[in-house]
């Protein structure tokens, strides 16, 4: 999956939209996908060593068994490891992925 292919899985609601918050010294874009009712992030896309992840919201019991389960679900990278994880996008099945983000989008509607 690419960047854009996986942007256009977070994107499933009118209430969502990509930002550009940052760059990094290479001038490469990290998408910030966020709420527009309430502007919370609900995921942050990123490429680490040529590899594409996503970090997304999660309950901490969730987060612990995901973590537990999944060998591409990792404890998020520059954020609160109890309430967010990294998913190594190219490992994680789509249906999952997607019910990942959505999970992510309901968390942090509020």
């Amino acid at each position: 999956m690419k960047k854009e292919e996986l942007i256009k899985l977070c994107i499933f609601c009118d209430d969502a939209v990509v930002t550009y918050p940052f760059n990094d010294s290479a001038n490469k874009y990290y998408p910030v996908i966020r709420h527009k009712s309430n502007n919370k992030w609900f995921a942050l896309i990123f490429k680490q060593n040529n590899k594409l992840f996503i970090n997304l919201k999660s309950n901490p019991i969730d987060s612990a068994i995901l973590r537990d389960t999944y060998d591409f679900i990792l404890p998020a990278w520059h954020m609160n490891k109890t309430h967010w994880i990294t998913v190594d996008v190219q490992k994680a099945p789509v249906n999952l992925l997607l019910s990942l983000i959505k999970q992510s989008f309901n968390l942090t509607k509020k």
